[in-house]
């Protein structure tokens, strides 16, 4: 079918496809010119509207293109003055743009897209808002436009938000992002389903790529898609206060249409667990726990790396200094709280009330820097090296422990490797020169059978499915009851 398909209608819809965007481009340009804030915010004029119902007509052609013959709607999109966010989930492939193109709402964009020939036109006629790469306060500029936009009665076009922030398969609804519960207003929860027989839709890390993904969908007769518009959902004054509240439970109704569980790992963990540094992480990590007991102290991803060097240098100044829990609080400038407890037992090794600093420091370095693992190991030498700047394999071991997260590791093979001399010590520098001639030292050095039999690991990237690793499977998502597995036994 594909063989015929992509010699007969392949070619065809491609072409069709391109052409009716090239179509919209000069509508959207004539639309756009001259915008300006103020003129945003009234009512559409009577040739806009025009513009607005001929550009839905050429977006519906380009998907009918595509294979996607009919769309089923369910349930009613409500006005803007009803709720001014639309949260759209599970999001898993580019084709979720349907959505967007039937209701022309605004969306959040990297601000490089408007630069994008024809494609930057139509997506500035829509009137986004752009998140800066290189603004380093995006992230809040970004939140309080959304507030602004939402707050404004209607006035402002419906914002249409993927609040999981990155796509997944749809076996499961991840953390979602609270930027679009922020400002504490409804928000109208939107599903989105993809029925069809063979799944040549979803682009997530793994799997097909971007065009063969779009070359395989249109070798397809028809492509379904269902798009649900939910009952409005109001906050409570609870909710308002609590935009991680507020997010969580839109979640789990949004969920329950779906017919799905739900997973508390984040667009973070995915990129933690899925990292294509030399050190992958394997299946019973400890890592992900620590990235959510990170999250629930309050250390925001945007200042982790500031908060690592100041850690760092900390944790520099007292060397081999184990410290119990208040002293660990102390350190982070923190109360007591049972996440910092939950915390500190991943690293009480020993049960007896004190615990590494160095090892919390290294922890953190993976989470903050998840590809970076020489620099994670740099960091971890400084931290553990002698005066003469060695360290070893007793060392070694335990750095490379902590950086994966897990509770058994054998590190004789690679220390004798790297230790050419057999001088029973080794420096950074005798470790980065192996790893630029070794690469793949992990795999090489620190398979499964190195780690000790009971500890059964094995790399995220070997059975993972499209998508989502092992480590997300949602049967053991949101059973916080089960006491938390130490990095050491």
């Amino acid at each position: 079918q594909i063989a015929f398909m992509t010699l007969t209608l392949f070619p065809i819809r491609l072409f069709f496809a391109a052409f009716m965007m090239l179509l919209a481009w000069p509508f959207a340009f004539i639309a756009s010119m001259g915008s300006d804030e103020q003129e945003l915010e009234k009512p559409l004029s009577w040739w806009r509207k025009i513009v607005d119902v001929l550009l839905k007509a050429i977006m519906r052609m380009m998907w009918l293109a595509g294979g996607f013959h009919w769309i089923n709607v369910k349930g009613r999109r409500a006005l803007p003055a009803e709720a001014a966010i639309l949260t759209v989930a599970p999001h898993s492939s580019y084709f979720d743009a349907i959505p967007v193109t039937m209701t022309f709402a605004s969306i959040v964009m990297k601000a490089e897209s408007k630069d994008i020939p024809v494609w930057g036109t139509l997506i500035k006629y829509i009137r986004p808002v752009f998140v800066s790469r290189s603004d380093q306060d995006s992230r809040r500029k970004t939140v309080e436009e959304i507030k602004r936009r939402a707050q404004s009665h209607g006035k402002w076009p419906q914002i249409m938000i993927f609040p999981e922030g990155t796509c997944t398969n749809r076996s499961c609804l991840i953390t979602f992002k609270p930027g679009a519960f922020i400002p504490g207003v409804p928000v109208q929860p939107v599903v989105l389903r993809y029925p069809n027989k063979r799944d040549t839709i979803t682009w997530t890390w793994q799997g097909p790529g971007a065009f063969e993904i779009l070359w395989l969908t249109l070798c397809q007769f028809h492509n379904s898609v269902e798009i649900e518009f939910l009952p409005v959902y109001t906050p409570s004054e609870e909710e308002r206060k609590n935009p991680v509240l507020y997010a969580s439970n839109v979640r789990r109704v949004m969920a329950e249409a779906l017919g799905v569980p739900v997973t508390d790992y984040t667009f973070e963990d995915c990129q933690l667990a899925l990292a294509e540094g030399q050190l992958r992480l394997p299946s019973d990590t400890c890592l992900l726990e620590f990235a959510k007991l990170v999250r629930s102290l309050g250390l925001k991803p945007e200042t982790l790396e500031d908060d690592l060097d100041k850690y760092a240098a900390s944790a520099m100044k007292m060397k081999k200094e184990k410290v119990n829990l208040k002293e660990f609080a102390a350190y982070l400038e923190c109360s007591v709280s049972q996440t910092l407890e939950s915390m500190f037992a991943l690293f009480d090794e020993k049960e007896d009330g004190v615990i590494d600093i160095r090892e919390f420091v290294i922890a953190l370095s993976v989470v903050c820097k998840p590809s970076k693992t020489l620099e994670t190991i740099q960091l971890a030498f400084q931290l553990y090296q002698s005066e003469g700047g060695t360290v070893t394999e007793e060392d070694l071991a335990c750095i490379l422990k902590t950086a994966m997260g897990v509770s058994q590791i054998d590190v004789t093979h690679l220390f004798r490797a790297v230790d050419e001399e057999e001088k029973g010590k080794i420096t950074y520098d005798d470790f980065y020169t192996f790893a630029v001639l070794h690469p793949h030292f992990a795999e090489e050095y620190l398979h499964a059978d190195q780690m000790g039999a009971e500890s059964g690991l094995e790399t995220s990237s070997l059975s993972a499915p499209n998508g989502i690793c092992t480590d997300f499977s949602p049967d053991s998502s949101g059973d916080r009851t089960k006491p938390l597995q130490k990095k050491l036994n």
